[in-house]
């Protein structure tokens, strides 16, 4: 199988019934998604493909073959922290650092969601989207942390799309 990881083109061997999370983190090494409940609960293993926020643990790896997949580890650009990453570290939204990654990749995925319009439970109108807590709260609900540092990585999300809301995937900071 051959997938895009973080910009450069990987080729693994895998049984055909492994998950794309077992993939990243036992065949090719990425050990940034983290493994958390295994059933799609928690958020933990976010990741984007082609840009969308996926759970790898739900998804196997052969259905993404030449897919491009950004995990944790290519969210940056060299030393430069992605603009996320930076607010998550000014915020201190972040305590054991377990969910972190998870929370990040689906905080980067779902600004790319609100830029292309798409509403949410809680949107006010379907016509136009705009950030507020309730907003962020809902888009994030799909990801967990067991130490509850929820009001931080809303304020994380909230500053980073206050100050560049083109913000892109793999945009530096």
């Amino acid at each position: 199988m051959q997938f895009t990881v973080n910009g450069s083109l990987c080729e693994a061997k895998a049984d055909i019934r492994t998950s794309l999370l077992d993939l990243l983190r036992d065949h090719l090494g990425l050990a940034g998604t983290k493994k958390g409940c295994d059933h799609g609960q928690c958020g933990a293993c976010t990741v984007l493909v082609n840009g969308r926020r996926i759970n790898a643990c739900l998804t196997l790896a052969v259905m993404h073959e030449g897919d491009a997949i950004t995990t944790i580890e290519g969210l940056a650009d060299a030393d430069t922290l992605h603009p996320m990453q930076a607010a998550f570290v000014r915020h201190d939204g972040f305590q054991c650092g377990f969910c972190t990654p998870g929370q990040i990749m689906s905080a980067v995925g779902m600004l790319a969601e609100v830029q292309a319009g798409m509403p949410s439970h809680v949107s006010a109108t379907l016509d136009s989207v705009s950030l507020n807590e309730e907003e962020i709260s809902e888009r994030m609900s799909g990801n967990l942390c067991r130490c509850s540092a929820y009001p931080n990585i809303i304020d994380a999300i909230a500053d980073v799309a206050a100050l560049a809301p083109a913000i892109r995937e793999g945009a530096g900071a």
